[in-house]
């Protein structure tokens, strides 16, 4: 039987984006974030990377071309973006366009982070296979850095040298000539930051500890019980954002080594941050698929934190065939009014809806000027024939079910559900 594909409803599935504080999109959790003035970009376990309006905080653009989980990304001169994968694969993406401009290939394990220098002439990356690749972004040519024994968990660039951190347990640097610089810590490490002239590293016993550009440790403090698996520096090095298991998030004022506050959210782990353009905000990424806001300030969510009321009516129906041909547009629809809009619009209630009028979505023009109402027959319609010649002007990607009875299932489901 032939079912939706994974994500087929991912991003302006009816041809809009959410307006919503919180960013709304992925299908699984949120691995890495990338802020600039004018752009926020997210990339995740569901293979897919989201470009995002950070002012509307709607999302702009869906890339796909990583088969696996895309675990990092870089930010590149001209606007554009690298990204990392499980798949081994490097893409580099231009500033438009939704296919990459050039694939580097050469690591035999998942990669898991990229810097890129200042100019964007090079790239480094770091890779579960135990190597650090500095590559030449004009011809995408490599040399191998160094090895580390096990998974290199973080690489940045740091002036002219690189400098990477593993699950072994070691800090190295490695200059443009001659041997690299080692510094053993004897646990692994999971991120690295740079915060003025000192660089962050975050441990797995929950520590974050600094050390000047001759890998001198400067201090440490103790924020968590459990690991640390993701930092950002402010954009004046003053705050550190620090994340891990359990939702521990806290922000760290660099010069004093002290807790300024802690944020209490979802105890889901945090996989990823950064802090926005302006340093008012701090963006968090993780294992409930939304990149939330706190304020710097104040510590408080940007919007409120809402239960993940959809998945529960989804298990209350985890026998129905139709709840189980939808769990491939869970990553954009909800079902219950208490979750609202993501990526796409809420479902509650469409039965009966006209097309393009869910509260509080950005609809394209096109579906505004329609005269559909749904209905269990007008949706099976629409997977029936394909969204592009039923629903014409849409943005939604190109699918459909040819089993009528999954069709069937699916819409008998959303009557039920949505109710």
């Amino acid at each position: 039987m032939k079912s939706l594909p994974f994500l087929a409803c991912l991003i302006a599935a009816m041809a809009g984006t959410a307006s919503a504080a919180d960013l709304r999109g992925h299908g699984g959790p949120v691995r890495a974030i990338v802020v600039r003035s004018g752009e926020i970009a997210t990339a995740g376990f569901d293979t897919t990377i989201i470009r995002w309006d950070p002012v509307r905080g709607t999302a702009k653009q869906v890339l796909r071309f990583h088969e696996g989980a895309v675990n990092t990304l870089a930010p590149l001169a001209d606007g554009g973006l690298a990204s990392g994968g499980e798949d081994r694969r490097i893409a580099i993406w231009g500033p438009e366009g939704t296919a990459p401009t050039r694939v580097l290939e050469g690591h035999t394990g998942p990669i898991a982070g990229l810097s890129v220098n200042k100019g964007s002439q090079s790239l480094a990356s770091a890779s579960w296979d135990g190597s650090v690749r500095l590559w030449n972004l004009s011809d995408g040519t490599s040399r191998v850095l160094g090895e580390h024994r096990g998974p290199v968990n973080a690489v940045l660039h740091h002036g002219r040298s690189i400098l990477t951190a593993g699950h072994e347990g070691k800090l190295r640097s490695f200059p443009p000539e001659g041997p690299p610089t080692t510094r053993e810590l004897g646990l692994p490490i999971n991120a690295l930051a740079l915060a003025g002239a000192e660089l962050v590293a975050a441990g797995a016993d929950g520590k974050l500890r600094f050390f000047d550009a001759d890998l001198n440790e400067t201090g440490e403090i103790a924020v968590s019980e459990v690991p640390l698996v993701a930092l950002a520096a402010s954009g004046d090095g003053r705050y550190i954002a620090a994340a891990g298991f359990r939702g521990a998030l806290a922000i760290v004022e660099r010069k004093d080594r002290k807790i300024l506050r802690r944020m209490s959210g979802p105890a889901f782990p945090l996989w990823s941050l950064a802090f926005s353009a302006d340093g008012t905000e701090i963006l968090t990424g993780g294992a409930d698929r939304l990149v939330r806001r706190w304020s710097v300030a104040t510590g408080e969510p940007v919007s409120p934190i809402v239960t993940e009321a959809t998945e529960a009516r989804l298990k209350a129906f985890e026998s129905h065939r139709g709840a189980q041909v939808f769990r491939a547009c869970v990553a954009c629809h909800t079902l219950s009014p208490d979750d609202g809009n993501r990526a796409g619009p809420t479902l509650h209630g469409i039965m009966g809806r006209k097309i393009a009028t869910a509260s509080g979505y950005a609809f394209s023009p096109a579906l505004t000027k329609m005269d559909i109402v749904w209905s269990k027959e007008t949706v099976a319609k629409l997977f029936e024939v394909g969204p592009t010649a039923y629903t014409p002007g849409t943005k939604m990607p190109e699918q459909t079910i040819g089993n009528a009875e999954d069709r069937a299932a699916l819409v008998d489901f959303l009557e039920k559900a949505t109710r």
